[in-house]
């Protein structure tokens, strides 16, 4: 009995070491921002040319294994010596190389090769608003930006430029089957090749896959980016004339801690929602939406201080890395970025004293569609906290220890009429470039929203915009409704003009 319970607990044993255990594996995919991320192209751009030489090698090895000469081949390739070649007769062997009638052709030796064997082969920009500084992309449009303003639309075929690392095709470009004139494909063949000849291609464009175009069409690219350092000084501040005026108010409103967003705006898209297929960061009013009107906004509270019920809002920032908003069908993809810091500063005028204000007015700086309409109105201004000598129309790459920063200046000589216009611009323009206001306008209070992030030193944040914008940073813009009580407004404007700070 013992025996027989010694072997079945040996048997009980053998079979516990033989029971399959299952593991779960979970696989990790690529955030829908992360694998768009400009940092990650930037890598995967430098990995792919440390392995092109490999890769060159290995060709060129290639190339001379089939360019090799017959003599080298091993001695086994000849024929065995017991077999006569059935696939050569001797005849058809040269003269010189004849073997005798009685000799198999499998004697001929292997030097002996025909003698025509083939050898062995082998910016300056200016930070005054009265000098917007333009874009990289050509201001080709002017007499449509004045019509195109804000956030209104433009034609979705007016695409900026591909990525850095294009892929083959993005949806913006013309067929291949039709290319442009001016720049026809070298690798392609030919639309109608012969039939007999057909070109060859010998750089083909590598296939297209869905995340290429996916990301080709999503924004922002590599070039959009640089690192603050790499800016070379360029702020020019004018300075005051003695009849000027250099006084800042300040309505502090905080930054927007309760999280008032929507993708509206009431201004150049008023009873619509999400007219601006971007979201709004909002700071003052509490109320502000896409029907929002001078009684609605009057009647709201506010964030600001002394009672300032005045709307001011921009396009958020984004961090990339994540898949958070993945969904969205505007391609606003990643997590919002709430600002650090918000500054709004009611500044004077170089040349002039300023005038009040007037309730309910309403303005807007820069061009959410600068990328498709041009240059002309976009006035979009980034730096980095230690570097504000330094500005660029490109999103800064900020070293350890500095923030990026936006500053969003607005136009400040009114028509004296007007709390808004057709195109929302010209009841109010900007200074000239020595500060004085263009003949007819007078200088009211120049609004500068300076906004301060800690984003990530690698290409990985973007501003939301327009679908067709991709992401570029020259689209930054912002909007304001003034709702200062008189009293206040009369307030900011004697601290302007007694050159004090308030």
């Amino acid at each position: 009995m013992k025996r027989s319970l010694v072997s079945l607990s040996a048997l009980a044993l053998a079979a516990s070491t033989l029971t399959t255990v299952t593991f779960t594996v979970a696989v990790t995919t690529p955030a829908y921002g992360d694998h768009c991320d400009p940092a990650e192209q930037q890598a995967q751009n430098q990995r792919s040319q440390q392995d092109q030489p490999a890769q060159d090698q290995n060709q060129q090895n290639q190339n001379q294994n089939q360019d090799a000469p017959a003599q080298d081949q091993p001695a086994q390739d000849a024929p065995a010596q017991d077999q006569p070649a059935q696939d050569q007769p001797a005849q058809d062997q040269p003269a010189q190389d004849q073997p005798a009638q009685d000799q198999p052709a499998q004697d001929q030796p292997a030097q002996d090769q025909p003698a025509d064997a083939p050898p062995a082969g082998g910016s300056l920009i200016q930070a005054s608003p009265t000098e917007p500084a333009a874009p990289e992309e050509p201001a080709d449009q002017q007499a449509q930006d004045q019509e195109n303003a804000g956030d209104g639309d433009a034609a979705d075929n007016n695409a900026r430029r591909g990525p850095t690392q294009a892929p083959s095709q993005s949806p913006t470009q013309a067929p291949t089957d039709a290319p442009p004139a001016d720049n026809p494909p070298t690798d392609a063949p030919p639309a109608d090749p012969p039939a007999e000849t057909p070109a060859p291609s010998e750089t083909p464009a590598p296939p297209q896959d869905d995340e290429e175009a996916e990301c080709a069409d999503l924004g922002p690219f590599p070039e959009d980016f640089i690192d603050i350092r790499q800016v070379q000084r360029n702020v020019q501040e004018i300075r005051p004339r003695r009849s000027g005026s250099a006084g800042i108010f300040t309505s502090r409103c905080g930054t927007n801690g309760n999280g008032h967003r929507n993708s509206d705006n009431f201004i150049v898209a008023p009873g619509v929602t999400n007219g601006a297929h971007h979201v709004h960061d909002y700071v003052g009013n509490l109320s502000t939406d896409g029907f929002s009107t001078d009684q609605s906004l009057a009647a709201a509270g506010t964030t600001c201080a002394l009672n300032d019920r005045s709307t001011y809002f921009w396009p958020v920032l984004r961090d990339r890395t994540s898949d958070v908003n993945a969904d969205d069908p505007d391609g606003n993809v990643g997590t919002i970025m709430r600002a650090r810091q918000v500054s709004l500063q009611f500044r004077g005028n170089a040349v002039s004293r300023v005038s009040p204000m007037p309730r309910f007015i309403r303005m807007i700086t820069g061009d959410a569609k600068a990328a498709t309409n041009g240059g002309a109105n976009a006035l979009a201004k980034w730096s980095c906290t230690g570097f504000t000598n330094r500005i660029t129309t490109k999103y800064p790459l900020c070293p350890r220890g500095s923030q990026l920063v936006r500053i969003l200046d607005f136009p400040s000589c009114w028509d004296g009429q007007n709390n808004d216009s057709a195109n929302h611009r010209t009841h109010v323009l900007f200074p000239d470039a020595n500060g004085a206001c263009p003949s007819g306008t007078k200088a009211i209070p120049q609004l500068r929203m300076t906004l301060t992030y800690a984003t990530p030193r690698t290409a990985s944040f973007a501003l939301d915009a327009f679908p067709e914008q991709r992401h570029n940073p020259v689209t930054d813009h912002a909007d304001f409704a003034n709702l200062m009580p008189d009293r206040l407004m009369k307030l900011a404007v004697d601290c302007i003009n007694r050159n004090r700070r308030c």
